[in-house]
């Protein structure tokens, strides 16, 4: 009878028990990555994939993103847009089909401008159902100038940001005479042949342009004309805005090529270049980045390795700090708005400070409020032999690093813009 009763008494507790351990998991907040993961960018595609993959499990080791009493984890499902705009439409239609309310894509701006044009339409058409697109590298200035949009905000430094920096360097160097201008014959490409001209013009008018063209994106297989006539050229320093591939293999057919003109580049510190310019790039190769893995300093050391922990392999190597920083200012976003609605986390983003203790300290960066801009420090680095002062890592296995050769301050680099945004109801 007693073992009966206690028995009894024990049902209610574990039923109690068994319904919490019956609770379904907290329903995750959706990233929808829209990217080319295949085809002739596929390993630029990955490579993202990688940094926001590792800054989603970050926030999540922390507990999620408090909202409403619940702590929710980030979950990021990958599109494959195959680097193509009109499949990147296509991958949209699907992310908001499935009421997705944040969209992240970056490698081509062209793509970028297509897919904010669709989104600002689809917002006004469904308001019951917006979303936000969060770019962390398409960096054509016209997506924070004249072609704003209220749904829109940008991780990277835009293109002349960017210019501005390289050119700043330019300008102090005064071996170079002569300097060829090349890019990819796309939105962003074009821009940066024409606004480096323009910066180079009023900063060194001494310099002479000995060569400017554009060549069409991702279909170039053999560089070496074009190396050819960069070195018949007699230039002394080359600059470009190609990533991925097309400065891969630009950069390897130029080294076969024997010109020794310095490569001034936005994205020479990864994705393969370094190994293919070898020990020719030397003291020649200059890149500009947020961040790179030998600023030096125990947070920057510290956010290294623990990338490295995460993603050991030597081709895997390829870290931002921009990425980490879009992510991280989402999760607090959504927090502060205490709801995942487009409308409410943008407000919550305008204007945002990065919290740099989320990264050990690591990086500044404020969210421009006027035209969606992240304004952030930059660091001009060239290529030096790992191990040499400066340089404690090497990039991708190679045995060559990047030392820093200046760091500019958001002010130094900070641009005007000419963004005149709409902007929805707030009541």
């Amino acid at each position: 009878m007693h073992q009966n009763r206690r028995a009894l008494l024990a049902l209610p507790l574990a039923l109690a028990l068994g319904a919490a351990c019956a609770q379904p998991a907290a329903e995750p907040i959706r990233l929808a990555l829209i990217e080319g993961l295949s085809g002739a960018f596929g390993n630029a595609g990955e490579a993202v994939y990688r940094n926001l993959l590792w800054a989603t499990e970050r926030v999540n080791q922390r507990g999620g993103v408090r909202l409403g009493g619940t702590a929710r984890p980030l979950e990021l499902l990958r599109f494959d847009s195959q680097g193509n705009t009109e499949e990147a439409l296509s991958m949209l239609r699907a992310v908001l089909d499935r009421r997705i309310t944040f969209v992240l894509q970056g490698n081509s701006s062209s793509t970028a401008a297509a897919l904010i044009a669709a989104l600002d339409k689809h917002n006004e058409r469904e308001p019951q159902r917006r979303a936000l697109f969060l770019n962390y590298s398409a960096v054509d200035p016209v997506l924070t100038n004249e072609r704003c949009s209220f749904w829109h905000f940008r991780f990277d430094a835009h293109a002349d940001m960017r210019l501005a920096a390289l050119t700043d360097v330019l300008r102090d160097d005064r071996s170079v005479q002569r300097v060829y201008l090349i890019g990819q014959d796309y939105s962003f490409g074009q821009h940066v042949v024409r606004r480096a001209r323009e910066m180079i013009a009023a900063k060194r008018p001494d310099i002479e342009i000995v060569g400017s063209e554009l060549h069409p994106m991702g279909r170039v297989k053999d560089f070496l004309p074009y190396a050819a006539k960069i070195k018949a050229s007699g230039a002394q320093a080359v600059l470009t805005g190609n990533w991925g591939n097309d400065l891969t293999l630009l950069a390897r057919a130029l080294r076969d090529a024997g010109c020794e003109a310095r490569l001034y580049t936005f994205y020479g510190n990864a994705l393969g270049a370094p190994a293919a310019i070898g020990a020719a790039g030397v003291g020649q190769v200059v890149a500009v980045s947020e961040w790179h893995p030998n600023v030096g300093g125990a947070a920057s050391d510290a956010f290294y390795a623990r990338f490295r922990k995460r993603f050991p392999e030597p081709q895997d190597d390829y870290v931002h700090v921009r990425m980490q920083v879009m992510v991280e200012m989402l999760a607090a976003a959504i927090a502060r708005a205490h709801s995942t609605e487009a409308l409410a986390v943008a407000l919550a983003l305008e204007g945002a400070r990065f919290d740099s203790r989320t990264l050990g300290g690591l990086h500044s960066a404020t969210l421009r409020a006027a035209d969606h801009q992240l304004q952030q420090p930059l660091v001009v680095s060239v290529m030096d032999r790992a191990g040499a002062p400066g340089v404690a890592h090497d990039v991708e296995g190679s045995g060559f690093g990047f030392r820093s050769l200046r760091r500019l301050d958001a002010a130094a680099v900070t641009q005007p813009h000419q963004c005149r945004m709409t902007r929805p109801p707030t009541n």
